[in-house]
């Protein structure tokens, strides 16, 4: 596979993210852990199919426990929190808050050894927070409501949790793509058992409300993570970094365009100060 035909194949993730909130909002009322363990069943059993057709099963056997958890963990944290962020306050902008993770991404590699922390990167955080600042303040046009609250600190955390995770993972060394089937069949597994012992099963009651859980299962929670790992391991992984940056913009626009949130100056402007944000900070890494 030649380098740009895997960088193409990986901005395939990109877009799918940016239906991410949107599909959330139609699975409603499905709760955040059904909502994880059907999800990731269907990824996981995607990516089981396609792994056991390409031979690569044996592959499987040979990737250290402690791989798995790792990712196991990253998976299933960032999206039961995402999902359970989109619950509990406006998506448009909860999903803008949980975007900060591309941001944080350079962040925090600024502080691995061997990289440095730049100005430019400081001053991409301050915009990228000015954004969630102003979510949280403006609210839209309803202004500040602290119902919402929760909401946006599950997003956060969930931007924290994706960032962590992805940073972190550098330290894991190569594995194969088809390790990522495992790590869904594990979220899975962890979320319906939680899901018995924590929530009360409701399950999708519309036609709407199942084609949503299973585009999710089948795009951003499925085959984006496929798409995405070999667009990372083979593509340029620079430029699939900086358009993963254009994924909150994408997503708000979808949701205006769906008439799931209101074109306000406060969404718009929190968008691009988010957005412009992770790119000053993507900048100041490339300039290194």
């Amino acid at each position: 596979m030649t380098r740009q035909r895997a960088t193409v194949i990986g901005f395939i993730a990109v877009l799918l993210w940016a239906l991410l909130a949107l599909f959330t909002v139609g699975s409603t009322p499905t709760p955040p852990l059904l909502l994880n363990a059907i999800c990731f069943s269907i990824g996981g059993t995607l990516g089981l199919v396609w792994t056991w057709r390409s031979g690569g099963l044996s592959q499987l056997r040979r990737i250290s426990w402690k791989v798995y958890a790792f990712g196991t963990v990253g998976l299933f944290g960032y999206h039961a929190l995402y999902f359970s962020a989109l619950r509990m306050a406006p998506a448009a902008e909860a999903g803008l808050i949980a975007y900060l993770w591309p941001l944080l991404i350079v962040l925090f590699s600024g502080l691995l050894p061997g990289e440095n922390l730049r100005a430019g990167h400081l001053i991409g955080a301050c915009l990228g927070f000015a954004g969630a600042a102003l979510i949280i303040t403006g609210g839209g046009s309803a202004g500040f409501q602290a119902d919402h609250l929760p909401g946006y600190a599950l997003a956060f955390l969930c931007a924290l949790t994706w960032s962590g995770y992805s940073v972190l993972s550098r330290k894991l060394g190569e594995t194969p793509t088809s390790s990522v089937a495992v790590f869904c069949v594990f979220t899975a597994i962890a979320s319906w058992g939680l899901h018995f012992a924590l929530e009360a099963p409701v399950w999708p009651d519309t036609t709407l409300s199942w084609i949503s859980t299973l585009a999710l299962g089948l795009g951003p929670v499925g085959l984006a993570f496929y798409v995405w790992d070999i667009g990372v391991k083979q593509g340029d992984i620079q430029m699939l970094g900086t358009s993963s940056y254009a994924a909150p913009l994408l997503s708000t626009v979808v949701l205006v365009f769906a008439g799931i949130a209101m074109p306000t100056w406060t969404l718009a402007i929190a968008a691009v100060l988010i957005t412009g944000g992770a790119l000053v900070a993507a900048r100041a890494s490339l300039k290194g």
